[in-house]
């Protein structure tokens, strides 16, 4: 029973780590904006009849 309780002490960690991590970058990473262009090639919208 003590190794069932170091195992989920341990996955707690992990998961603890983890979700520190991700509110860390949600607190100090901001974004940068920026324009995006696809190219669409004219065969796929102007299909040949």
């Amino acid at each position: 029973m003590p190794t069932l309780f170091r195992f989920l002490f341990f996955c707690a960690v992990v998961a603890g780590m983890i979700y520190g991590t991700m509110v860390a970058l949600v607190t100090f990473v901001e974004p940068v904006e920026r324009d995006v262009t696809v190219r669409i090639p004219s065969e796929r919208v102007n299909k040949p009849q």
